[in-house]
């Protein structure tokens, strides 16, 4: 009898529901009342189930689920991020070569009538598969091996072939090339090329996109995907022999609320300068991964503070994809009005284009976190430092 047989007993279920929200960790410590199964496998259940209770809600509300380890849950696409995969793309057939724990081919077999979850992991292959029944999914077959030799095998053409390159655990410091992924996408794209002519590959954010494009050939969008406002993947489209303009697609995703902008790469955009106006404007984090800040200007009609500020200002309140404030006060950073205005306050500090990090301007200035007041410590187009006390709107 496996693992998966032994966690799906009724009594071992009801004690994992019974328990879902209470500490692991004091949990871990008590006696295992199961003499059938190892108790650390009941306890990573837990654990890895109440990962999941936001970042996978369907998986959470279906019952007999079974979870591999945590990290691996922490390490998957949320089902916002998969939902929105499985809307930019549609076909016949799509194989994942890189399948994991499967959350976005739960989402891509609702854009296409096959899907094929390759996993090279034989244990996890098998929980994904029994998820894939409990979660009633009849269209999506499940192979375990290496992906290559399995799409040797099936020898058919797929609509898309997806992949999310993971980074080889020998290859260290900080540098983030796919080249150093399993699978080695770059390597192998005249070999993916046999079984199709469109490929959607998954990189985590900290892939910068110029070294991407260097490494990549007929990239024809990428794709800068936020939930709430913070960076969770890069998606790059790739179409064989593709070789017009790149364009750029910051996503940010708030609840059920889905905005794109789009630039084009490397194109020329003009921006505007001035001073501080009425209203300020801070980029969402998937424009700021974009690089595109000249075009935020010209797209939406407002002015920089400086070059290199990313900060955008008007005289006129717009809707923008970010965060808008009301300037009340801008403050010259000097000794004098610093100890008036700044020291001993309660306020939300950030910083752009500006000597110091937040934390050391709080522990110099002795100021306290919150409050309705939100200071930007900034550099304006006269290369002055200035300090922008506003309010959100």
């Amino acid at each position: 009898m496996n693992n998966i047989e032994l966690l799906l007993n009724n009594e071992v279920q009801d004690f994992i529901t019974q328990n879902i929200d209470n500490n692991v960790n004091k949990l871990a410590l008590q006696k295992n009342f199961f003499t059938s199964i190892e108790y650390p496998e009941i306890i990573n259940q837990i654990a890895a189930k109440q990962k999941a209770k936001e970042k996978l809600p369907t998986w959470f509300a279906t019952k007999n689920i079974i979870y591999p380890s945590k990290i691996s849950i922490e390490q998957t696409s949320s089902e916002k991020a998969a939902k929105y995969k499985a809307s930019i793309i549609k076909g016949k057939k799509l194989i994942d070569l890189s399948g994991g724990f499967g959350i976005d081919d739960y989402y891509f077999s609702n854009s296409f009538e096959e899907v094929f979850h390759c996993e090279i992991n034989d244990e996890l292959s098998t929980i994904v598969k029994h998820n894939y029944t409990q979660l009633n999914k009849k269209n999506i077959e499940c192979f375990s091996g290496n992906s290559s030799t399995i799409l040797e095998n099936l020898n058919t053409t797929f609509n898309c072939i997806y992949i999310d390159p993971s980074r080889r655990n020998d290859k260290k410091g900080k540098v983030f090339l796919l080249e150093d992924c399993e699978p080695n996408v770059p390597k192998l794209l005249d070999f993916y090329f046999k079984y199709t002519s469109f490929i959607l590959i998954k990189t985590a954010p900290i892939l910068d996109i110029q070294a991407g494009l260097s490494e990549l050939q007929f990239v024809k969008n990428i794709h800068i995907v936020a939930i709430e406002n913070e960076v969770k993947e890069l998606l790059w489209e790739i179409e064989k022999d593709y070789i017009g303009e790149i364009t750029l697609i910051a996503t940010n995703i708030e609840k059920d609320t889905v905005s794109s902008i789009k630039t084009i790469f490397n194109k020329t955009y003009l921006a505007t300068f001035s001073l501080p106006e009425l209203y300020l404007y801070e980029p969402n984090a998937a424009l700021l991964k974009s690089g595109n800040f000249n075009a935020i200007s010209e797209i939406f009609s407002v002015n920089k503070l400086h070059q290199h500020s990313h900060l955008y200002t008007s005289n006129n309140k717009i809707s923008f994809p970010g965060r808008s404030f009301k300037v009340n006060k801008i403050i010259p950073f000097q000794k004098k009005e610093i100890k008036d205005e700044i020291v001993n306050s309660k306020m939300n500090v950030s910083t752009r284009n500006f000597p110091l990090k937040p934390e050391e301007i709080k522990k110099k200035y002795k100021i306290k976190d919150g409050g309705t007041v939100f200071a930007f410590f900034t550099t304006n187009i006269n290369n002055d430092k200035i300090i922008l006390l506003c309010s959100k709107i």
